[in-house]
């Protein structure tokens, strides 16, 4: 049996670039998660109501949602690389114009669509895209690791976003957010790979197998998607059924009391250290 795995004792690179994915994964699950605990605070700062503040949130849902099948298409043909860092540049443009924002209009274009885009640029399809290029033994390994990144995301940020938004402000918050973002594209840039045969390496670190060439992409995988049953009642369903609760866990945890009041309580039930 012929071992084609690397030089033992040598770090394969593709390590390096599940580090560096997993680590946009989580700022883009924390900011996913952002909408729906600066809810109840945006409330009070901005004076709206919150159907206006909740229509933002949704639509920034929408948007991310509809960004997977652009990001798989633009990550074909630009790499993950350069729309990876695109997506983090544009969420940190999204959460520092939200903080100048002072009407409905100006936060559905920054809180919804530009966070939506941002978002959906780096969360939706850049670790199957980095999973499928760079492991094939292991890809299932990776595949739940950028899941489980995902989820560790909102546990991690939410708290977080509570306590800041508690001292800070949800505008200061924000801008921590923002931060964290533009942080993290510089060495999202340097370090990100667009494929292993960029760096003269095979999937999995391998030494011995025969090159294959990269999958040619489907250009009509979306429009036969859209025609299928299946694929409508499995978007409906999961939008109708997570969007709510995604945006509405913490204001519903909040008792009922005056809002200055009400939003703090909210944020230290679930803060899991107190």
């Amino acid at each position: 049996m012929t071992d084609n795995s690397g030089p033992r004792g040598r770090l394969y690179y593709g390590w390096v670039v599940v580090a560096v994915t997993v680590v946009a994964l989580l700022v883009a699950a924390g900011a996913r998660s952002a909408p729906g605990v600066f809810l109840l605070p945006m409330q009070e700062a901005l004076g709206l109501d919150r159907g206006t503040l909740s229509f933002s949130a949704s639509l920034g849902l929408l948007v991310f949602g509809l960004a997977a099948p652009l990001s798989g298409r633009l990550m074909d043909r630009f790499g993950p690389r350069r729309v990876a860092t695109a997506g983090l540049l544009l969420l940190a443009v999204s959460f520092g114009l939200s903080t100048l924002a002072r009407s409905a209009l100006a936060l559905h274009l920054s809180w919804g669509l530009l966070s939506g885009l941002g978002t959906g640029l780096v969360g939706s399809v850049l670790g199957a895209t980095v999973a499928t290029r760079w492991f094939v033994r292991r890809r299932g390994l990776v595949v739940g690791v950028f899941g489980a990144a995902t989820s560790a995301g909102q546990l991690l940020f939410i708290p977080l976003l509570t306590a800041w938004a508690a001292r800070i402000g949800w505008d200061g918050a924000a801008l921590v957010v923002a931060g964290a973002a533009l942080l993290l594209a510089l060495p999202l840039w340097a370090l990100l790979r667009d494929r292993p045969e960029a760096l003269g390496l095979q999937p999995d670190g391998d030494t011995h197998a025969r090159p294959t060439p990269p999958p040619v992409p489907d250009p009509h995988v979306m429009r036969r998607a859209v025609r299928s049953r299946d694929f409508w009642l499995l978007s409906l369903t999961t939008g109708l059924t997570q969007a709510p609760a995604f945006i509405h866990r913490v204001s519903q945890a909040a008792p009922q009391g005056p809002p200055c009041c009400s939003w703090r309580n909210a944020c230290s039930r679930i803060r899991p250290w107190r």
